[in-house]
């Protein structure tokens, strides 16, 4: 191209970067640019491409505070509910409130030690409870008894964010793993191409989550799972209802597995773990059709020198003996501790975006 041409060129494109919000950042006016404030987030795509992305732009600008404190919400109140064990998804929310300057309440063993033991209803406890905190993360075994509740709240009611719902939906899983994705891939999702692998893609509620999240935002998605235990159908019409680019594979193994990352150039491998508990005959029968699974270092390595790609593993956590190899925890396909780390920032942004500030 000849200087005038190149010259005409950047005047019809006109000043690049420049708009109407071009000013130094601030961190109030990133948060309210989110628009969720007051909400209750039960599934993911709950959240448009927009609140997605400005999200994760409110979540990088709280990147700096993550191991330190910045008081936005000083004298809110957050209340964990979790009506289900976790480590985690708990100690991170209450983490990130406790790094923006709030406090927390929490009852980790409603079934025991609350009104809930005395016979208390779900939609009691939430409208008391909403008496009490700004706002809410609720983990619950039942998803419909949770949704039919959240659907009979009064405008009074605290929001309420899903942390774990049932096996269908676990949003601020998906979002931190989105979070993780995004940064690792370059702040962007254009011609990302994940694959969702687990043997029970029937309660995969943390990749379920990853992947509707994904799907929002254009993402290419590759299910890989086992006859009979196929992604639910509540998850599969939404995807379909967004017009979703996916595909589920069955019964693949690990070399199929391996050649369809070569072929189909994706970038990362999310493993959604085991969510069947101990002494569930479940558990065991999972644990064996993983071996299909089962990506090991090696195996990364080849696919590396073979494509030019650093595969990306990433796994919900926590992890059994026998989902993958361990000695990929010291190498650059590591992403799962880091996902950790991801975790704060995150949940200071949705906290802050949700309760305002």
């Amino acid at each position: 191209m000849n200087k005038t041409a190149h010259n005409a060129a950047r005047a019809t494109r006109g000043p690049a970067g420049l708009g109407a919000d071009f000013a130094p950042l601030d961190i109030h006016a990133q948060i309210e640019r989110t628009g969720i404030r007051g909400r209750h987030l039960t599934f993911i795509d709950d959240l448009s491409g927009d609140e997605l992305s400005n999200l994760f732009k409110t979540a990088h600008m709280f990147e700096p505070f993550w191991r330190s404190r910045v008081p936005l919400l000083e004298g809110k109140v957050l209340c964990a509910l979790f009506f289900q064990p976790s480590s985690r998804t708990r100690f991170s929310h209450e983490t990130a409130m406790l790094r923006l300057g709030g406090s927390v309440l929490t009852e980790s063993n409603p079934l025991v030690s609350s009104s809930a033991a005395k016979g208390e209803s779900l939609h009691d406890a939430l409208r008391v409870i909403s008496q009490y905190a700004d706002i809410m993360v609720l983990r619950h075994p039942d998803d419909k008894e949770v949704l039919a509740t959240i659907d009979g709240l009064g405008a009074d009611a605290s929001p309420i964010i899903s942390g774990g719902y049932g096996d269908v939906t676990h949003p601020t899983q998906g979002l931190l793993d989105m979070y993780t994705a995004w940064r690792a891939l370059g702040g962007s999702f254009e011609d990302m191409c994940v694959m969702i692998a687990t043997p029970d893609l029937s309660r995969a509620r943390s990749g379920q989550s990853f992947g509707l999240g994904l799907a929002r935002m254009g993402v290419r998605l590759i299910y890989c799972g086992t006859t009979g235990l196929r992604t639910p159908e509540v998850i599969r019409k939404k995807l379909d209802k967004m017009g979703a680019n996916y595909v589920e594979h069955n019964d693949l193994t690990l070399d199929q597995h391996e050649q369809m990352i070569a072929d189909e150039g994706v970038q990362l491998v999310y493993l959604p773990g085991c969510s069947v508990k101990k002494g569930d005959p479940g558990r065991d029968d999972f644990l064996k059709k993983m071996q299909a699974y089962h990506f090991n270092l090696e195996g990364l390595e080849k696919l590396k020198q073979k494509t030019g790609r650093t595969i990306g593993i990433m796994h919900s956590l926590p992890r059994n003996e026998g989902e993958f190899d361990f000695a990929i925890d010291d190498s650059p396909h590591q992403l799962y501790f880091k996902q950790i780390g991801f975790s704060v920032p995150l949940r200071m942004a949705l906290l802050a975006s949700i309760a305002g500030t």
